[in-house]
């Protein structure tokens, strides 16, 4: 009799047999240039510290660091710098990001193994399916519990892509899955206060999905239900399960149910700082008239998101007073307004220290089918000005166009100091178009 980790190993490789449309193929293409453009700023972001070790030499590139190293660290490296920025795509059902884990731990293997670039992108589409589906298996208890889904699931998904774009066998894959879900790992106790630790959970998560998947090729038999067993993934981390998501068919791909973002702040930020936006252009009331910024939203959205003492650069990123506030102070809200020095701006902070974050209720029962913020600013002579957002830019409902991604990339390359090979990684992604 078949069981859970069964079910979801004929899945995968029912997925693997599938001609993927090629509006699917374009969606993934898009996941790689997003991804890169994130690697290339992360990697300016964190230059400092990561230039300050050596590296074993090898075949894999760590994107923009000028450094060739050995899969395990590039896939590491390279996920720890994609997340750094707060601008990789994720999906909100799942509560989980992709790309910058799942898309690092494939061009490791590429280019340690030398596969070809269109196995990577039909092994993303896998990956991301198999990723948020273990994460719906276990939410929203996993969160709640404290697990960082990225880290947990991400795991799991990264090992997956490999397996995938390596053409495991059924016993392969059914060792590569156990093995990612005992060292799949992350807490989201590690974001808290002026940690900048954050993207170790999906560094983590790239690292061990292409150690499982090394594993799982070498053909170890696998326990029977490393999923679902007494002792398995889905028991132990969530208080809930639901394994009949992790097989069952749906009308659509979860690749195309993912967000991209335009603003370098948690996800969790982004309607309330599309709101301020969209006030400050509408009305663009002084500052010094405003007496509360009241933001109204989902429950999820605020432990970890409402502090108003800003540490250091991730922990503005997290919060959503100082995200509205230096939205509502630029009109927007790019990796350069979130810097070093913008986070001592006594303008920004004494705004910040007027943002108030409360719960809505039905926003909080809209979950995951939405993620909703209002933004209510009151002035001192007693006028409120009120904005509510329900799909922040870059969510399927509301996403990006091609040339608006194109152009984040762009910008990213260019923040990053390497604009002059933006238009030949743009080539050699999209090339099939030609």
């Amino acid at each position: 009799m078949m069981n859970a980790t069964d079910n979801f190993v004929s899945f995968i490789l029912k997925l693997k047999q599938t001609t993927f449309p090629e509006a699917l193929i374009q969606k993934s293409k898009e996941c790689f240039l997003d991804y890169l453009g994130c690697a290339y700023a992360g990697a300016k972001m964190n230059r400092q510290k990561l230039m300050s070790r050596d590296y074993i030499t090898g075949k894999c590139e760590i994107f923009g660091l000028g450094v060739k190293t050995d899969a395990l660290t590039a896939a590491f490296v390279n996920a720890f710098n994609a997340h750094t920025t707060e601008l990789d795509d994720g999906n909100r059902f799942g509560m989980m990001h992709l790309g910058a884990s799942i898309i690092s731990a494939l061009y490791a293997v590429q280019q340690e193994k030398d596969i070809c670039f269109e196995k990577l992108i039909t092994a993303n589409i896998i990956a991301y399916e198999a990723g948020v589906r273990i994460s719906l298996a276990m939410q929203p208890s996993h969160k709640e519990k404290g697990f960082h889904t990225s880290g947990t699931a991400g795991t799991i998904a990264c090992a997956i892509a490999v397996a995938v774009a390596l053409d495991c066998n059924e016993m392969q894959l059914k060792s590569t899955i156990s093995a990612a879900a005992t060292s799949a790992a992350g807490l989201l106790e590690i974001q808290n206060g002026a940690s900048e630790l954050k993207p170790y959970n999906i560094g983590h998560a790239a690292l061990s999905g292409l150690m499982a998947a090394y594993t799982g090729m070498m053909g170890f038999e696998a326990p029977e239900d490393i999923l679902n067993g007494q002792r398995g993934l889905l028991k132990l981390l969530s208080d809930n399960q639901n394994t009949q998501v992790l097989y069952q068919e749906k009308s659509a791909y979860e690749i195309e149910r993912i967000y991209v973002k335009p603003y370098a702040a948690c996800r969790h930020c982004h309607s309330a700082i599309e709101a301020a936006i969209l006030l400050k252009n509408k009305y663009n009331i002084p500052q010094q008239s405003i007496e509360t910024i009241t933001v109204y939203t989902y429950a999820l959205a605020i432990k970890g998101h409402d502090h108003t003492q800003i540490e250091n650069v991730p922990s503005a990123k997290l919060s959503i007073p100082f995200s509205v506030a230096i939205a509502y102070v630029h009109a927007k809200a790019g990796l350069s307004e979130f810097t070093a020095d913008t986070i001592g701006d006594s303008e920004v902070l004494s705004l910040t220290k007027k943002v108030i974050v409360k719960e809505d209720k039905s926003f909080t029962d809209d979950v995951s089918s939405k993620r909703i913020a209002c933004v209510v600013i009151k002035t001192k002579d007693n006028r409120q000005y009120r904005q509510r957002v329900d799909y922040a830019k870059g969510d399927p409902e509301n996403p990006m166009r091609f040339d608006e991604l194109c152009e984040k990339f762009q910008s990213l390359m260019k923040w990053s100091g390497k604009e002059t090979i933006s238009n030949s990684i743009m080539k050699k992604i999209f090339k099939s178009k030609e």
